[in-house]
């Protein structure tokens, strides 16, 4: 068998493939967009949203007044006790609240068969709630399918 002796086009090609092939599951998150859903009048929604592009994703945003945003969550399977302030849809899954980017990826990455994620409430410090510097302690859920919830990730005080 002969000597492979690849020319210098070859092996450009190659590499470039090679680049381009491992960038794919980056390029296919950065690409999934968020449908958000807020009150008109909410400030830290905004500034979410604004933390959620600037880490990768696009996001559409659409405002429904109070009985509208909270039917809204109803319908897209958030439990009561797990609500915050708005609620998005990606990839089939609802994000509920000021859920950190890194662990919408990890949501999809990952993809269980769940509802989505929520951080209830509005911790201080979350993304879209003041300086993470100030952090107060709060957990990221998992909403199961049958409503149940569990720990997805937990953020310590800062």
């Amino acid at each position: 068998m002969p000597p492979i002796n690849p020319n210098r086009r070859a092996v450009l090609q190659s590499a470039a493939a090679a680049l381009i092939a491992s960038s794919l599951p980056a390029i296919a998150q950065s690409n999934s967009t968020l449908h958000v859903i807020k009150d008109p009048n909410c400030g830290c929604c905004t500034a979410w949203v604004e933390i959620i592009e600037a880490d990768g994703f696009a996001a559409s945003i659409q405002l429904l007044d109070f009985d509208a945003l909270q039917a809204f969550k109803i319908a897209s399977g958030i439990p009561e006790g797990m609500a915050s302030c708005h609620t998005a849809h990606v990839d089939g899954y609802a994000i509920e609240g000021h859920v950190p980017a890194a662990d919408i990826r990890r949501l999809l990455t990952e993809r269980p068969d769940a509802v989505g994620l929520s951080v209830p409430g509005m911790p201080y410090g979350s993304p879209g709630m003041g300086p993470e510097a100030e952090r107060e302690a709060y957990i990221v859920y998992l909403i199961r399918r049958d409503g149940s919830v569990e720990p997805f990730a937990s953020y310590d005080a800062a």
